[in-house]
């Protein structure tokens, strides 16, 4: 025994890389990549009405809150650190137009939590999405006409878009509709209605994909949409045009650059980190959210270690930030230390 260690030695240069592995000390202090309240965000999602908590069936443990309900939240985030929420509105019906014009109404679900969170607590951070699939009553991200979503109409409305809800106080404008030439038309109209400060998260790279479903339940745009989106969204086959993608938006003026979903695009993450060095998040989408809550209440896998696993992950890859569902969950655990 003793010479056939010997001989592992001898072929390895006496490397041992499990040394490094021994114990949960060492591997605390070689360990490359970490995992803080500092890189969630919150996404949460949003109803008319008062005293409103409903939750989404397709994602467990996620809720849909009216205004008041999310600012409690928003107290909620701020208590555990979390620097920081995104709002997605799920508004009636009868306020949906071909158009998405309610998207421009000051007096809109986004804009209305926007004031009213700001108000409450005024330290957390609001990141807001011009996109119209929430007013459309199509459910595109844009404006449809004679089936074709068109480009430069959407990019205006939702440059007005952006403005308001700058006004209504929102820190970071995350648009997610893929229209070419949206960075730099928000940033312009920001700009002329003094909202220097207000940054801009490019959805850079957001792909066609098969994880959005649980989303499109929670803001109730999965039944109207007409056709698909594979028009203005990437194709998730397509890495360098992802890349060429985020180039755009760089020049255009983006701050932020963020990869959606997150999990299947890892190396879309890790290529725009190393090729422009802006701070890029990952959204941890529904789907991926979903996959592991189910597996979890199945009894198929450890939820909370998978969950922190692919938030590592993340980090590994060079994200900054994870938007996730997750967000309070993991807060919690992280404070338990």
């Amino acid at each position: 025994m003793a010479d056939k260690i010997n001989l592992v030695d001898e072929i390895t240069g006496h490397r041992r890389m499990r040394r490094n592995r021994k114990a949960d000390w060492t591997r605390r202090l070689v360990r490359e990549t970490s995992l803080s309240v500092d890189d969630l965000i919150w996404p949460i999602f949003l109803v008319p009405g008062s005293g409103i908590v409903e939750p989404v069936a397709a994602m467990p443990g996620v809720n849909r809150m009216s205004v008041d309900k999310a600012v409690e939240a928003a107290r909620e985030a701020a208590d555990l650190g979390i620097p920081a929420l995104a709002t997605f509105p799920n508004e009636a019906m009868e306020l949906r137009d071909v158009t998405g014009s309610y998207s421009l109404s000051s007096d809109n679900l986004i804009n209305q939590a926007t004031r009213a969170i700001k108000a409450a607590v005024p330290g957390i951070g609001l990141i807001t999405d011009v996109a119209l699939d929430p007013f459309t009553s199509h459910g595109h991200d844009g404006i449809l006409r004679d089936g074709e979503i068109v480009n430069d109409e959407t990019v205006e409305a939702i440059a007005r878009a952006a403005v308001i809800q700058a006004d209504s106080g929102a820190d970071i404008i995350a648009p997610s509709d893929m229209m070419d030439g949206r960075i730099g038309a928000i940033r312009r109209a920001l700009d002329a209605a003094g909202h220097h400060q207000v940054g801009i998260m490019s959805y850079a790279t957001k792909f066609a994909s098969a994880f959005y479903g649980p989303y499109r339940e929670a803001i109730n745009t999965g039944g109207l949409l007409k056709g698909d989106k594979k028009t203005y969204y990437l194709d998730p086959a397509n890495g360098t045009e992802a890349v060429r993608d985020a180039a755009l938006d760089v020049e255009e003026g983006a701050d932020m650059l963020m990869v959606k979903p997150g999990l299947p695009y890892l190396d879309i993450c890790w290529r725009i980190k190393e090729a422009f060095g802006l701070p890029v998040f990952a959204y941890q989408v529904s789907g991926e959210y979903t996959q592991i809550k189910a597996a979890a209440m199945n009894g198929w896998i450890d939820g909370e270690r998978a969950m922190l696993e692919t938030l590592l992950c993340f980090k590994r890859a060079g994200c900054d930030g994870i938007l996730t569902y997750f967000a309070p969950e993991v807060a919690r655990i992280l404070a338990r230390g």
